[in-house]
């Protein structure tokens, strides 16, 4: 990837009478990436994506691309095709005359249109469907049309909006890795929006986590998952286990002592200085850096409340003494041995550094 980034979006706004929709935002993004932005309906993510594309214009802030401000650029001129959730295909042409469409409009000849369209369809395996009725299609096969006609155009950056929303579970899967195979094979650059935390950290080099039209963490999935950087990203992004309390002092100048309605636990000091004593504090610690036991720990007292299996693992859903939800990642023959677990006292338990201390604030990064 090159270092200088092909877009960016400096301190944006927008606002849609007087709700804002997105509130100073910044993001750059490289050649050949591949950017998730994820968040819940009305967390911005849409909006910002519009603006990218030229179909919704910012109160404030400026859109660039290779160092050019763009803000006034009509969408036609941008360079960055949309693929949206609802595809957009026109049901009057068929396959080839829908991954044509674009370049017809541009006055690319008819043999050389037909040439680039019938390549793209070939690499997204659909070219045997060239003169079928887009009618006639799979939704799978749909989404591939849907790419050809925006692949075929050749551009830097290509942005998706909900792309896979109205598959059915089987064909989301599969289409995740046709569309990372795609966007490695070809280096574009891919700017994806969806609401599927999965979907994002499945694909991504690196997830924008939103939330209230404002950016709440950047980073690698690894690094979101393992240290979410506030409250909402780690409540977002799944079965993380969130205790509040305050800090009592510290061990050895490396962990911070946290007294909770649980009990009083450590985890690795997160940043230079430790909080005084008394300042609240919220730690988290991921489910499956967990492990069940059932006789007494240095751990949460708590007993079974369900279970979730998927594929070889199993989620347990668990309750404190004090009535706090807690969550458990194992695997699913780990979970055999203990025997059957319903009624039984059991302590949730993880080693210290198997927790991370949430920062204050949004939690965004400039």
């Amino acid at each position: 990837m090159s270092s200088a980034p092909l877009v960016v979006l400096s301190n944006i706004s927008k606002r849609f009478g007087e709700t804002p929709a997105l509130s100073d935002i910044n993001l750059s993004v490289q050649r050949g990436e591949f950017i998730a932005v994820i968040g819940s309906s009305g967390s911005g993510k849409t909006t910002m994506i519009k603006i990218l594309a030229g179909f919704e214009t910012p109160d404030s802030g400026e859109v660039l691309m290779n160092g050019r401000q763009i803000n006034d650029l009509p969408p036609w001129s941008r360079k960055m095709p949309m693929v949206w959730q609802n595809l957009a295909l026109f049901p009057f042409l068929n396959v080839l005359e829908n991954a044509e469409f674009g370049l017809k409009m541009r006055g690319i000849p008819k043999l050389e249109r037909r040439r680039r369209s019938m390549e793209w369809l070939e690499k997204l395996s659909i070219a045997n469907f060239a003169a079928r009725a887009v009618s006639d299609l799979s939704g799978g096969q749909r989404q591939r049309v849907a790419l050809a006609r925006t692949l075929v155009m050749e551009p830097e950056i290509l942005l998706l909006d909900e792309p896979l929303s109205a598959l059915d579970a089987n064909m989301v899967v599969h289409m995740q890795g046709v569309l990372s195979q795609l966007q490695k094979d070809a280096g574009i650059t891919f700017l994806y929006v969806t609401h599927s935390q999965s979907e994002a950290f499945a694909m991504a080099d690196r997830v924008v986590v939103m939330d209230a039209g404002r950016v709440q963490q950047i980073g690698t999935p690894q690094k979101i998952y393992r240290t979410p950087k506030n409250r909402f990203v780690a409540k977002f992004i799944g079965a993380n286990n969130i205790f509040q309390g305050h800090a009592v002092g510290t061990e050895d100048g490396a962990r911070l002592r946290i007294e909770t309605a649980e009990g009083v636990f450590s985890a690795p000091l997160n940043g230079p200085s430790p909080p005084p004593a008394g300042a609240p504090v919220d730690f988290v610690v991921a489910a499956a850096n967990t492990e069940i036991r059932t006789s007494a720990g240095e751990g949460v007292a708590c007993r079974l409340v369900g279970e979730e299996f998927v594929g070889g693992f199993v989620m347990l859903h668990l309750q404190s003494a004090g009535g706090m939800p807690l969550f458990s990642q194992m695997r699913a023959d780990s979970l055999e041995k203990l025997g059957n677990l319903n009624g039984r006292q059991l302590w949730l338990c993880w080693p210290p550094s198997g927790s991370h201390v949430l920062a204050d604030g949004d939690g965004e990064e400039r």
